[in-house]
């Protein structure tokens, strides 16, 4: 299929969903700057038709815009046609939905952040089934896939979580924790690991219970305030999605709690920083989704370039993304692949402007 024929085809199923940006192809750049010298070097191939598609748990939120400039950035450097695609709204039923007409498509290959990962196996298996290659981000538990790209050790992250708001909350007290989803493989991990952490080491705390933000500011922020009015005893909060801490902050602050809950948990610049400044949030922590959506789209051009990706090398990403110049080479609960980097961050008043996205 051309090119051309392949952008109207895709502009066709934008209008369709409503859900999915396909920006316009890259003019061809300059071939990659060579690995370092260990390793193979890409093959000449043409990759004028190559359309690579990065769907997420949704677009148009902070994070997933974020990621997107990742994908932009791949797509300036390597003249390779990007799609970042997903639901307006975390919908993992939506989620599959795209991706299946993508692949009816014809797309080249499939990069997922998955809301869902029981519910992405299937569409996994039959993206590869044809012949598409398959790299997952948030998702080392997924049955189908040639390889998971994680920004961390998640159960480390989960651990480390753990240790920062039991500091803050004097390692004593009644906490609850949120994940976007059930079936979300990574938000899962680190509550779990943060949960079985604060067993082992922090037996004067008590987790009141974990619940399903559903991707959703406003579930996460009535379902909050509700265990306030039934729970005065909270006095922390371990939150997985972008949004859970903001929305936890939010119901902190305006019940002038700031100094009594403490917040801790994964958000980004762009969402926290006010209610980080104000101490209604103690501390945010996560990676930059633009280096994991350009990570993704790297490891997908080097199987398709024939480049053998091995235990510590370096992606080589651009310089404004670290993390990932040593990545650890394993294997997922299920077989599949993991690239596992050391990306995460800090969010505090002090290191803000650190990471300003």
């Amino acid at each position: 299929m051309s090119k051309n024929k392949w952008f109207f085809a895709v502009l066709v199923l934008v209008l369709a969903l409503s859900a999915c940006a396909a920006p316009a192809a890259a003019p061809a750049a300059e071939e990659a700057a060579p690995a370092e010298e260990a390793a193979p070097a890409a093959e000449e191939v043409d990759t004028s038709d190559w359309v690579f598609a990065t769907c997420t748990k949704s677009i148009g939120s902070n994070w997933f815009n974020r990621l997107e400039v990742g994908i932009k950035d791949f797509e300036a450097d390597f003249g390779i046609a990007t799609i970042h695609c997903g639901p307006t709204k975390g919908d993992a039923a939506a989620q599959v939905g795209i991706i299946d007409e993508l692949i009816g498509q014809g797309i080249t290959a499939l990069g997922n952040v998955p809301l869902g990962v029981e519910e992405h196996n299937a569409i996994h298996k039959k993206a590869m089934d044809e012949g598409i290659p398959v790299v997952l981000h948030e998702a080392p538990q997924a049955a189908y896939a040639d390889y998971d790209v994680e920004a961390f050790d998640n159960c480390a992250y989960g651990e480390e979580m753990m240790t920062e708001l039991a500091t803050r909350m004097g390692e004593q007290g009644v906490y609850v924790s949120f994940v976007g989803s059930l079936t979300n493989d990574t938000h899962m991990i680190w509550q779990e690991c943060a949960y079985q952490y604060q067993l082992a080491n922090y037996p004067n705390m008590t987790r009141l219970g974990l619940y399903d933000s559903k991707e959703d500011m406003e579930v996460s922020y009535q379902i909050f305030k509700d265990l306030l009015k039934t729970n005065p005893e909270i006095a922390g909060m371990t939150g997985s999605s972008a949004g859970d801490v903001v929305a936890i902050g939010r119901a902190v602050e305006e019940a002038g709690l700031n100094d009594a809950i403490s917040v801790v948990g994964t958000t980004i610049t762009s969402l926290a920083s006010d209610l980080i400044n104000s101490g209604a949030i103690d501390l945010g922590m996560g990676w930059d989704p633009a280096a994991a959506g350009y990570a993704v789209n790297k490891v997908i051009y080097m199987m398709l370039t024939g480049v053998e990706i091995t235990d510590g090398m370096d992606l080589e990403l651009p310089e404004q993304y670290s993390g990932y110049d040593a990545v650890i080479l394993g294997e997922g609960p299920n077989g599949i692949k993991t690239l596992t980097g050391s990306a995460w961050i800090k969010l505090s008043p002090d290191s803000l402007a650190q990471y300003p996205f």
